[in-house]
């Protein structure tokens, strides 16, 4: 049997020192919430980024992670911060053995205003579509 993971590492710069030891308690909050759900998400893990001037906290996964657990607690920073322009995650899904369609990836960028994703993609199945002739865009 062949395992799954999600992989990532990023930064978000919430602007203050004291905004970073904040978000410290707001992830703490959302990872209360995903526990709580059934079943919960791999989540991910996070720390205060020290040689970015202690504002720029660092999201990545511990073996796997969930990139939409990463981009609610960002829209979650955003708010409580007033932050200001866009932010963006890549990630890569691999796998413990060879798999065919066992790989991929995707990326997203929010505008942090107003929380609205700017664009996304998402590679799972693409191959796939664009060698039988298909639209992967449709």
């Amino acid at each position: 049997m062949a395992d799954h993971f999600t992989h990532f590492s990023c930064l978000l710069d919430v602007g203050t020192p004291e905004n970073a030891a904040r978000a410290l308690e707001l992830y703490n909050s959302l990872s209360d919430e995903n526990a709580a759900e059934d079943p919960p998400s791999d989540g991910f893990m996070l720390s205060i980024q020290p040689e970015h001037g202690g504002t720029h906290l660092w999201m990545r996964d511990d073996g796997t992670g969930d990139p939409e657990h990463v981009i609610r607690f960002v829209m979650r920073c955003a708010a409580e911060f007033g932050l200001t322009g866009r932010w963006g995650m890549q990630y890569a899904n691999t796998c413990s053995k060879p798999r065919v369609d066992g790989f991929g990836g995707g990326a997203h960028v929010l505008d942090l205003v107003t929380g609205e994703t700017v664009d996304w993609i998402y590679t799972d199945g693409w191959l796939s579509t664009v060698l039988e002739g298909g639209d992967p865009y449709a």
